[in-house]
């Protein structure tokens, strides 16, 4: 298999997962809806994305950068006692084998190489499990930035290793103290801060989420998940394709990156939510965070407060794609428990020898009791990304298993 893929042309407008239409919408979600002093940052990082995103360039030192530093491509791996035991072919798309332990790395190393093209100097960050901004700090040290991550303090207690490594890493850590304390607190800090700062820094944005062209640039990084994976089961499966597609969805990167590279085929596409954060299962029409989509909300229109045992899935929307492929039909959304998550970790680890994240956790929950329920049917092929490590969420597992 070859290490660096080719470039590829732009994808057309009319594709499902193409370029969202004007003001960066797709149907009725999306949008820019930014602070009047945002506005014009927003629109340069719209030019600069699309100057490099057509330039051969820039995807083939992206395309490097993802080989030597992210250790792309990532393997396929079979799951076969698992698969052997629900009656499906479950395969695994092992995002939790990049540098860093996650999918994040991908879309991090993007808008580095893009903050760099544009002049900037230091990156701006938000993160809720931790794992965005360790591939922050990453990249940044990699590449001579500075890094500044916000972070909820409730987040920060209860992941202290990636709090860690990203100190280690010599980024600048900034507790969020307001509201729930979680990941949509740190995302609106990490905003108000960026506008004080747009001269200088770039907001690395780590999911489908936020104002125009954030959601659409954000999958596009993602994408080669998506890309490899469809590869890699033309290859291995019998089927070429896979019956369903299945990741979980908190903003939704991992989920989109994966999806893109199947919205064309047959496969069912499935994103699994948090039971106590889900947006696209649950949420109603709102804005928050720059763009217009799907909310957890009071009566009132007021954003209420998402609960997740994953801190990644601890938001109370979804990216904007997600609610029009929910609305297409093209994707399904479901729900999973905390209790649900964590057993799944504990029967991958068990049957397969991977401790997942708890976020991917959810997405395996929901495999095992469709597999049970028959919404799986018996031999179907199953394919689902697996985010991120389980090494993050070893306090949790102690204390709650």
């Amino acid at each position: 298999m070859q290490v660096v893929p080719p470039w590829r042309e732009p994808v057309p407008r009319d594709r499902t997962m193409g370029e969202p239409r004007a003001r960066g919408r797709f149907g009725e979600y999306g949008g820019r809806y930014a602070p009047e002093s945002l506005v014009e940052a927003c629109r340069q990082v719209d030019e600069a994305f699309r100057e490099a995103w057509a330039d051969p360039g820039f995807r083939g030192d992206l395309a490097r950068l993802l080989a030597v530093h992210a250790g792309r491509p990532t393997p396929l791996t079979p799951a076969r006692r698992l698969s052997d035991a629900l009656g499906v072919e479950l395969y695994l798309k092992r995002e939790d084998l990049t540098h860093t332990g996650s999918h994040k790395i991908n879309n991090v190393l993007g808008q580095a190489l893009l903050a760099t093209r544009m002049g900037r100097r230091r990156l701006i960050a938000e993160t809720g499990a931790g794992q965005h901004g360790v591939a922050t700090a990453t990249a940044a040290a990699l590449l001579g930035l500075e890094a500044t991550v916000f972070m909820g303090e409730r987040d920060i207690e209860r992941q202290a290793l990636n709090v860690f490594r990203m100190r280690m890493l010599g980024a600048e850590v900034v507790p969020v103290t307001t509201g729930s304390r979680t990941l949509k607190d740190a995302t609106s800090e990490a905003m108000r801060h960026w506008v004080g700062a747009t001269g200088d820094s770039h907001y690395c944005i780590g999911s489908v989420v936020g104002p125009d062209p954030y959601p659409w640039m954000v999958r596009e990084f993602q994408r080669v998940i998506g890309d490899e994976a469809r590869a890699q089961c033309a290859a291995e499966l019998r089927t070429g394709v896979p019956d369903h597609v299945v990741a979980c969805v908190g903003g939704g990167s991992n989920a989109a990156g994966t999806f893109a590279g199947f919205a064309d085929t047959s496969a069912r596409l499935v994103g699994v939510e948090a039971e106590g954060g889900a947006g696209a299962a649950r949420g109603r029409l709102g804005v928050l965070h720059g763009c217009r989509s799907l909310f957890l909300q009071d009566d009132d229109g007021q954003i209420t407060q998402a609960h997740s045992i994953a801190a990644g899935l601890d938001y109370p929307g979804v990216g904007p794609e997600h609610a029009h492929l929910r609305d297409l039909g093209r994707a399904r959304y479901v729900t999973v428990s905390d209790d649900e998550a964590l057993g799944a970790a504990v029967r991958l680890a068990r049957a397969e020898g991977i401790v997942p994240a708890l976020e991917s956790a959810h997405a395996l929950a929901w495999v095992i009791r469709a597999a049970g329920d028959g919404d799986l049917p018996a031999g179907s092929t199953v394919l689902m990304t697996l985010s991120g490590r389980g090494d993050k969420d070893v306090s949790t597992f102690k204390e709650l298993l």
